[in-house]
């Protein structure tokens, strides 16, 4: 069952999001634009009665075969319909301009709320919000845009009703009453019709998203796809999308079907009704030709005002969808951000990585991944995680870059401009190869010697040519290979030269000989690695080893060489190192 168009929880929603999202970062600009349309419905409504007027005057002339009045009547009413097409041209173009000003401000706020503390990634790790990115882009834009445009209208609609009521009334006070009772009459019957629209309005945005991201989903992976010969599973699928959005579609087509049998005969009869009410005055001599031509245009100007929800209630269903996922967008950030403080303390200390008493939960089922580890990592010393437990290690690389919250304990480490986590699947953001190899800020502190010294030593020359030199924006993921990606993140790493780097399988794709190189100019960089690895890992380069068993249990061994703490081995419940 659907809601009514204007019940509380709309009104509620638009509030809501109107209080969220209308910041005063150009509240003078706001105020100022603002004042200058209320200027321009005044002269345009003020104009449109002088029009009505000079109508009158101009068919009346026609009536009584005047040529002398009927110039004198047609310059005065070019003259009108010229400044009114002159103020009308200046009303849109600013309330455009307000409407893209507001747009781009409420853009630039979301988008930071969306980026900051991580909340794109809270987002999609809870699934509580489909598709996001749409309604950043598509709703804000319809928000800004709609939400100005209702509130002109509703403006002029007043502006209209104090300007032409009192000419309507001169003419005919049961023309004026007529008005009134048919928009009232006309506003009941288009709620009544069309208010299921907004219930499949909000659908319909979502079921349209789902089938675009489906899209895009096989355009990214257009390789793996060809290579897996998945077509038909992907064929039927995107074909269910099809249907879902088809039919949600042929459901709007059939209420808006019923709506404009009504709202096209609505109109159509508002043309006639003002000649029904006026024409036996004017064969009964008791009013003027020209009367006529003036109650149309009052009539039509009133009825118009009073019959916003009729003539607009398309628009206004999806934007009433538009401010729901608003709504719910907002909701969500703010609960994002409102959250609690995680259950796993993340404490920033130079020169070691401690964990202390750190239990990882699963967030699906609830079970331990990994118990009370109590371990420290000093600088210097390198070390390799192993074991079966592959949920424990990705939970534990995740916790302490920070974005795993389901647990307890403490995690110490260095703070971000120290640390780097590279995944097993490199971030390659689109940008040149500068950009992509050195920090946002740092791109002219790092000389381009230094740059191709790394690469250079890393057998990246080929990488370097294809790219087109430094400066050149590539689709990186069109022309490297998944070796040439991961040898790009070392780079990355090796130039920011921070004090330690937790890696995650990183080198699943380079040969043993590429593995070595890497790890010895870490080294030489002074740069301490944490690895998540395999069994097939070789020794040599590690310092420590520490064991996940399945059932969350660790146990941690010092390879050879001088032993930092006074025991040789420690396991699951022990104490720190440090």
């Amino acid at each position: 069952m659907y809601r009514p168009l204007f019940d509380q929880l709309n009104w509620g929603r638009f509030v809501r999001v109107m209080q969220t999202f209308a910041g005063p970062e150009f509240r003078g600009v706001l105020i100022a634009l603002f004042g200058l349309l209320l200027v321009f419905l005044l002269l345009i409504n003020g104009l449109n009665v002088v029009n009505s007027y000079v109508g009158r005057d101009f068919m009346t002339a026609i009536e009584h075969r005047s040529m002398s009045e009927f110039i004198h009547h047609a310059l005065i009413y070019i003259g009108v319909l010229g400044a009114t097409t002159v103020i009308a041209v200046l009303y849109r173009y600013t309330e455009e301009r307000l409407g893209l000003m507001w747009r781009e401000q409420l853009t630039r706020r979301l988008v930071a709320e969306y980026i900051n503390d991580r909340t794109y990634y809270s987002l999609k790790v809870n699934g509580d919000i489909k598709n996001p990115d749409e309604r950043i882009a598509d709703d804000v834009r319809s928000f800004t845009v709609t939400t100005l445009s209702f509130a002109l209208m509703t403006l002029n609609g007043l502006l209209t009703v104090a300007a032409f009521s009192g000419v309507m009334w001169s003419i005919s006070p049961l023309l004026f009453m007529v008005a009134v009772v048919y928009a009232a009459g006309g506003t009941y019957m288009a709620v009544f019709l069309g208010r299921p629209l907004v219930g499949l309005n909000s659908a319909q945005l979502d079921k349209e998203a789902n089938f675009r991201s489906d899209l895009i989903y096989v355009r990214e992976n257009a390789e793996p796809v060809a290579l897996s010969r998945r077509e038909g599973r992907l064929r039927r699928r995107l074909s269910r999308g099809i249907d879902e959005w088809a039919e949600n579609l042929q459901k709007i087509i059939r209420v808006n079907r019923n709506l404009g049998f009504f709202s096209t005969g609505y109109n159509y009869l508002a043309l006639l009704l003002p000649a029904l009410v006026v024409a036996p005055l004017f064969i009964n001599g008791q009013a003027e030709f020209g009367i006529i031509t003036q109650s149309s245009m009052a009539f039509a100007q009133l009825v118009g005002a009073f019959s916003l929800i009729v003539t607009q209630f398309q628009s206004i269903a999806s934007f009433a969808a538009v401010v729901s996922r608003l709504d719910v967008l907002a909701e969500a950030i703010e609960l994002t951000h409102a959250a609690d403080v995680p259950t796993i303390e993340v404490v920033e200390d130079h020169g070691r990585i401690a964990f202390e008493r750190v239990t990882l939960i699963s967030p699906e089922d609830g079970r331990p991944l990994l118990k009370e580890l109590t371990v420290s990592v000093p600088r210097g010393t390198r070390l390799l995680i192993l074991g079966p437990n592959k949920a424990a290690k990705a939970a534990l690389f995740r916790a302490t870059a920070g974005i795993w919250d389901t647990g307890s304990g403490k995690i110490i480490r260095p703070g971000f401009d120290h640390i780097r986590f590279l995944p097993e699947r490199p971030y390659l953001y689109p940008g040149t190869l500068r950009e992509l190899l050195v920090r946002s800020g740092d791109e002219h502190d790092i000389p381009d010697e230094r740059i191709l010294g790394v690469l250079e030593a890393l057998h990246l020359e080929g990488v370097l040519q294809r790219a087109g030199g430094l400066d050149t924006e590539q689709d990186w993921a069109r022309i490297l290979s998944l070796d040439e990606e991961q040898l790009l993140a070392f780079t990355r790493l090796v130039l920011a030269e921070p004090q330690f780097a937790f890696l995650d399988r990183v080198c699943t794709a380079l040969s043993a000989e590429q593995i070595q190189r890497i790890q010895k100019m870490l080294s030489d960089h002074s740069i301490t690695y944490v690895a998540i690895g395999d069994p097939n890992d070789l020794l040599e380069h590690y310092d420590a080893v520490l064991e996940i068993s399945v059932d969350g249990g660790w146990h941690w061994r010092w390879l050879e060489g001088e032993q930092p703490g006074p025991d040789p081995e420690l396991s699951g419940g022990a104490t720190s190192l440090a």
